[in-house]
């Protein structure tokens, strides 16, 4: 009887446990878990403005591009996503790179960044985005849904046909 009692309270305790975990791998990458924007401070091109979490557009889906401004694979996912434009009308693009200054101001000249308003460059001098978000290769694009919640992440070989569909939730 004893071991039939504690067996259904093992149990209990294992399902109440269990049913309070939102189905992740406890190593899950926090930016997966926790499933929103961080918080973070940026410097936006080309004046240095500060550009926090707070800035980032409400009810917008947002596209974040980790990238090195020197990367081959950055500046095609760069050619894509400007060719593209028109596909991420309702979606804010957030490109931040953590290398000097220089070579983000010159990647934002070389690519005509202001002739995008939905494009906001932005520079991580704390070096804050690529640990968060795990970044091994360059570009690492992540995308947000309209409501701030992780939707998805791109690295690699990379498609802007699944990015597009990621982005505009289909």
């Amino acid at each position: 009887m004893r071991k039939l009692l504690f067996l259904s309270a093992s149990l209990l305790i294992s399902f109440i446990t269990f049913s309070q975990s939102n189905g992740l791998a406890p190593d899950t990458s926090a930016y997966i878990r926790k499933g929103v924007i961080p918080s973070f401070t940026v410097y936006k091109a080309p004046d240095s403005t500060v550009f926090t979490n707070n800035n980032v557009q409400k009810r917008k889906p947002l596209l974040l591009m980790l990238f090195s401004p020197d990367c081959g694979h950055c500046q095609e996912i760069a050619k894509e996503v400007i060719k593209n434009i028109n596909s991420f009308k309702k979606a804010r693009i957030l490109m931040i790179t953590w290398l000097p200054y220089s070579e983000m101001m010159a990647f934002y000249k070389t690519y005509k960044i202001a002739d995008y308003s939905q494009i906001t460059l932005a520079w991580d001098p704390k070096y804050f985005f690529v640990p968060y978000y795990h970044v091994s290769t360059y570009p690492k694009l992540i995308v947000y849904n309209k409501n701030g919640k992780f939707t998805k992440e791109f690295q690699g070989n990379i498609h802007m046909e699944e990015v597009l569909k990621a982005v505009n939730g289909k």
